[in-house]
């Protein structure tokens, strides 16, 4: 989303920092408003220029519940290429050569997709997300962890509650996230920090950190270390018996996160995170991913075991969709440059963008899913295939949400990151995508081609006979299969091309011309494949194919072939047919064959959605299907504790697969509004099989593929969701502190003269009004800062901090004096700092004792700035105060006591320790536990006027209280969301903290945009009980607004997911208690 200038580099590479990382102030411009009023503009965004590096490829592990086996295709991978390197020595578990890792022996193209547990706080949902992960054909998920969540306080950490008696942990507890990553047989990359980026506050690293250690972050400062080794030693606890060496399914530790190793201390810093990770007992490969093609950390001071670098080609102007930027060329020099003895690794590859904050931004839905489709999976994805990378990781796999006070400010709640179809794969709700389907044919042939592991990048050149067809040709140097991978030589073409190929055969030491029958190799627009020569599944042999392999393999004890290619393009592949035809089969009328020397030359037509069956004997099946039906309705499940497979045809989704005495059970989820058709290749010998735990019909016949028939449960049938209009609200008050009458007594007296956060105050009489520096960091925190007053006051200036995006509401006395707006307009004008002028209105002030109050929403901290990790010390308060008279002149002396509170205890005492550090602010209602379950007061409140309607006339902060019952089935997998339905109002001066059940769940800023839908998972709500959900409602000016909240349904499935328990439900801090009115 951030488009910044490139710089040219030497060699034709563009270098700079990672495009998502850099928001922050770059300068500073005053100018004079209007009125009185005076207002700083701070221009955000470090103009950076990034190298454009990317690499994406699928990865390839046939591993069941930890334990690794050769496929049945596959050949013992023999000993490791150290002609360029000596082996990793920690552990014999985890090697690498210049080809790719080696785990537990087997040869393995990692093939991930990222994954952050912080953003999904439902263990079971983690469950859901990694099982599509699997069914996608991939073998890994990268997974960030947040200091911030587990270190709230110095010397305190919170890894959830320990595992055992049918206990999770817990939304916190990494071992119960890595428990279940073995249950479904995933490697896992873990990626602690201590910082992570990850458009979150202070990219991860503990608020506490930026006002406590004065030390710069990120160096080897001694401070910086103090605070960051006991969470360190924590992370390795909690990972340390997950290793792979112990059974676990850890394969890495990523050490921090994309920086630089100069200046000094950087290096140093990353010794000191790699000494203190290893002492701790880690021993797998600690790995580090560039941000660019800067060469950072690869040997010298801080060098890593494994390097790896990012790449975001597409960059993130979801405003402009269809605009593509060229695939990258540059990836396999670079590497071969500089780290030519490890695997070609980029430990985040762009599968989708994230989005920033309106007037103008697009949002997730379809703009930022259009910037990265399908098509362009298809190109940039099979474009790192060609740069022989054999370890990628996709960044997002599933984004989640930004719920409470996670987001840095440059973000709004969700973390979809364009996943309404991205890949993220998954959309924010957990559906799959056409990205997802695309994301399967990849896995599912990188799963079933363990030969692509071990490549040798051969020629570019002299392959194509059309010069606008670049074909990459990769060749397996054990067993000789070859893999062309083909784009246009314009890769944002949207035309269609035709050409031929000049292959190499290796198994008959013979070149020729391909195609043979059908007129041409095609591309449309958009669009990659790959051309696969001396090819093998099981013990057959296929000499080439046009079109694409979804899945090679045994199935049922014979040799099992599917390849697909699209239905307005003719493909072609030669293979050997062998066995004896089963009498059922009939060779379809519409794929010609011609007996060549090297098989059968079988051409394909074009064709619409369905199976065609060309070959089936007792020895082989081969099959052929429509790319888009294929990659929609086809999966490929291994049975349980083997590396072998079952294909099955017409689900929504296929979860699981097991076979024991001889019956064959399915788990899975259906589309509810039709009936699916089930087609099953699988064991020979079955005779029953279940779908979800009941007994399915097989059609009458007999035949290779077996044809059933699913009914969803509930056909047709939406679950009842009741109309939020038609409760019963309640309304009070929650800004009873604009009153000159409130007594703050008991709060925070900011009196600091110090602080060590950089950016000092602008003015003021010394004392330091910056938030964290009292605990409060998150959220909304409000300031009441005390004068006396003499007669001839006339206005107050203050300079407000509060990140991009951010408000604050001014009250003199009982007087509204206005509303100071940080703004974004897509990044072209961005304020995270305003400086105003607000003049007393006639009567609002008084003789003697007077205060100001000030609310202000606190957006998150910065993220690192380049080389300066310092940028997150944000100064997010007031920076700035001063009383002048009537002709301008400063008034000096007049301010008694400043007073601040944020969230009930602050960061040292926070009483909510389930929901975490991020989940409340500071509004009287959150003291109050007022959006709490089990909050009982709420009978003496006000019925608003209209129920349903959140509405108020004038500035201030209402809390509108609710509670709905749902009885949605546990085999219903329902995706809900809360939407604010302004009924066509435009830019509404208002901002609404939605709670659901005591979590923060969203955000709505209106006058900004653009989200205001706001999908809420099973787990937080209740789907078999009462639920309560409170708004807390601001309205930033003297004018009525109003809005509407509504249920909906985003999606239903009838499904194996299950009861999703409510996190936390009947533990300490779930529910309201008393205690919490002493403030």
């Amino acid at each position: 989303m951030y488009d910044k200038p490139n710089l040219e580099c030497q060699d034709g590479e563009r270098l700079g920092l990672r495009e998502k990382a850099g928001m922050g102030l770059a300068g500073k411009e005053r100018r004079r408003g209007g009125g009185g009023r005076r207002r700083v503009v701070r221009w955000g965004f470090v103009t950076v220029a990034v190298c454009l590096l990317v690499s994406a490829a699928m990865s390839r592990a046939m591993w069941s519940v930890l334990r690794s086996r050769p496929a049945a295709n596959s050949a013992r991978p023999g000993q490791l290429d150290q002609a360029h390197g000596a082996p990793f020595n920690r552990t014999p578990d985890v090697q690498f050569d210049k080809y790719s890792l080696i785990i537990k022996g087997e040869r393995v193209f990692l093939h991930s997709a990222e994954l952050h547990p912080f953003r999904l706080p439902v263990p079971t949902l983690w469950r859901d997300v990694l099982l599509k992960f699997k069914a996608a054909g991939l073998n890994a998920v990268s997974i960030y962890t947040h200091m911030g969540v587990h270190n709230p306080a110095r010397d305190v950490l919170d890894f959830g509650a320990p595992l055992g008696a049918g206990e999770d942990g817990g939304w916190k507890s990494l071992q119960g996230f890595l428990s279940i990553c073995k249950e479904v047989g995933l490697w896992v990359v873990v990626r602690p920090g201590p910082y992570i980026n990850a458009e979150t506050s202070a990219g991860g690293i503990a608020h506490w950190i930026t006002t406590e250690v004065a030390g710069p972050l990120r160096t080897n400062a001694s401070d910086w270390e103090d605070a960051w080794r006991p969470y360190v030693a924590g992370i390795s606890a909690e990972v340390r018996a997950w290793q792979v060496d112990r059974g676990g399914p850890v394969i890495a530790v990523q050490i921090d996160n994309e920086y630089t190793q100069t200046p000094a201390g950087h290096g140093e810093y990353y010794e000191s995170l790699m000494a203190a990770f290893r002492e701790a007992g880690i021993v797998v490969p600690l790995t580090y991913n560039d941000p660019n093609p800067g060469e950072n950390f690869i040997n010298g001071t801080g060098g890593v075991d494994l390097y790896g670098m990012d790449s975001y080609p597409q960059r993130f102007d979801c405003s402009n969709p269809t605009v593509w930027r060229p695939v990258v060329e540059t990836y396999r020099t670079y590497h071969e440059r500089v780290n030519p003895s490890q695997p070609w690794y980029i430990p985040e590859f762009q599968a989708g963008s994230f989005d920033a904050w309106g007037p103008s931004a697009p949002g997730y839905s379809p703009a930022c899913y259009d910037l990265t489709n399908h098509e362009f999976m298809s190109v940039f994805n099979l474009q790192l295939w060609a740069s022989n990378a054999k370890m990628i990781n996709y960044y997002m796999g599933y984004g989640g949400t930004s719920w409470g006070g996670l987001p840095f400010p440059g973000v709004y709640t969700s973390y979809d990151y364009g996943a309404s179809a991205s890949l993220a794969t998954l959309t924010e709700s957990r559906a799959l995508t056409r990205k997802f389907d695309e994301l399967k044919l990849e896995g599912i042939f990188i799963r079933s081609t363990p030969d692509f592991a071990k490549t040798d990048w051969i020629a570019d050149s002299g392959i194509s006979t059309n010069s606008d067809v670049v074909a990459t040709y990769l060749r397996n140097p054990d067993t000789g299969s070859g893999f062309y991978v083909l784009r246009q030589k314009n890769s944002v073409s949207t035309e269609t091309v035709h050409t031929s190929l000049h292959i190499t055969l290796s198994s008959l030491s013979k070149e020729l011309d391909i195609p043979l029958v059908a007129p041409a190799v095609t591309l449309g627009g958009r669009q990659s494949k790959v051309v696969v020569t001396d090819y093998k599944f099981g013990s057959s042999h296929m000499a080439y194919s046009t079109a694409s392999v979804f899945f090679a393999g045994r199935v049922g004890g014979r040799d099992v072939l599917f390849l697909y290619g699209r239905s307005d393009q003719v493909h072609e592949a030669a293979i050997r047919f062998e066995g004896v035809s089963n009498p059922w089969f009939a060779p379809a009328h519409d794929t010609p064959l011609l007996e060549t020397d090297l098989g059968t030359v079988v051409t394909f037509y074009s064709t619409s959605d369905g199976l065609v069956t060309v070959w089936d004997s007792d020895t082989q099946l081969i099959l052929f299907g429509s790319e888009e039906w294929v990659g929609r309705e086809w999966w490929a499940p291994q049975l349980a504790g083997t590396n072998e497979t079952v294909l099955v045809g017409g689900p929504y989704l296929v979860r699981s697969v097991s076979y024991e005495d001889r019956v064959l059970e399915l788990t899975g989820d259906l589309d509810v509004d039709r009936e699916t058709r089930l087609l099953l290749i699988g064991p020979s010998d079955v005779r029953r099989v279940r779908w979800n735990g009941m007994d399915v019909v097989t059609d009458a016949g007999v035949a290779s593929v077996r044809a059933l028939t699913l009914v969803p449960r509930l056909q047709k049938q939406s679950p009842a969701i009741p109309d939020l209009g038609s409760l019963e609200w309640f309304y009070h008050d929650s800004l009873p502190e604009i009153s000159s009458e409130y007594d703050d007594t008991n709060w925070v007296t900011a009196d600091r003269t110090e602080t060590n956060i950089p950016e000092k105050m602008w003015y003021g009489d010394g004392r330091v009004l910056y938030g964290c520096d009292y605990g409060f960091c998150e959220n909304v925190v409000l300031w009441r800062g005390h004068f006396d007053a003499v007669g001839d006051e006339r206005s107050v200036n203050l300079s407000i901090n509060g990140g991009q995006a951010f408000a604050a509401s001014v009250w003199l006395n009982d007087v509204f004096l206005g509303t100071s707006y940080g703004n974004s307009t897509n990044n072209l004008n961005i304020l995270e700092e305003t400086d105003d002028a607000f003049v007393f209105p006639a009567g609002a002030m008084k003789l003697g004792a007077n205060v100001l109050t000030i609310v202000q929403d606190n957006m998150g901290l910065n993220e690192t700035e380049g080389d300066d990790a310092d940028t997150s010390k944000n100064p997010r308060g007031i920076r700035g105060f001063a009383l002048f008279d009537g002709e301008g002149a400063l008034l000096e002396g007049r301010w008694r006591d400043w007073k601040v509170q944020g969230k009930i205890g602050g960061y040292l005492g926070f009483p909510d320790k389930l929901r975490s550090v991020f989940n409340e602010g500071g509004l009287y209602g959150e003291r109050l536990g007022w959006h709490l379950p089990g909050f009982a007061g709420f009978d003496t409140w006000t019925r608003p006027s209209e129920q349903g309607l959140l509405a108020m006339d004038q500035p201030g902060v209402g809390l509108f209280l609710t509670h709905f019952d749902l009885d949605i089935s546990e085999f219903l997998d329902v995706h809900l969301s809360f939407e604010f339905d302004d009924a066509g109002a435009d830019r509404q001066p208002y901002r609404a903290f939605l709670f659901v059940n005591g979590w923060m769940m969203g955000e709505r800023v209106a006058n900004l945009g653009p989200q205001s839908k706001f999908p809420v998972q099973a787990g937080i709500l209740d789907y078999q009980g009462t639920n309560t959900l409170a708004v807390a409602f601001w309205n930033m000016e003297p004018v009525p607004i109003g809005t509407r909240i509504k249920l909906g349904i985003d999606g239903v499935w009838d499904s194996a997911l299950g009861r999703v328990p409510v996190e936390g439900l009947g533990k300490e801090g779930y529910a309201w208690t008393a205690g919490r009115d002493v403030l």
